[in-house]
């Protein structure tokens, strides 16, 4: 997954996942921002799981045998 990182103009740094909606985060600095989107990003995959969704992200990742 990718990580779009910015400065913002009050020197706050903004993490975001564009592949998962809603995966925003402000840090202090460039490597709180993204640990805290990292962060968020797998509780909402694993939100997603415990659902039952499907994450076309991460579909190549398991490997289940048939």
């Amino acid at each position: 997954m990718r990580i779009e990182i910015e400065r913002e103009d009050d020197g706050r740094w903004i993490a975001e996942v564009p592949d998962i909606p809603g995966v925003m985060a402000y840090g202090t600095n460039r490597q709180d921002a993204v640990a805290k989107a990292e962060a968020l990003a797998l509780r909402i995959i694993a939100d997603r799981i415990d659902h039952g969704e499907t994450i076309p992200e991460l579909d190549e990742m398991f490997a289940v045998p048939a």
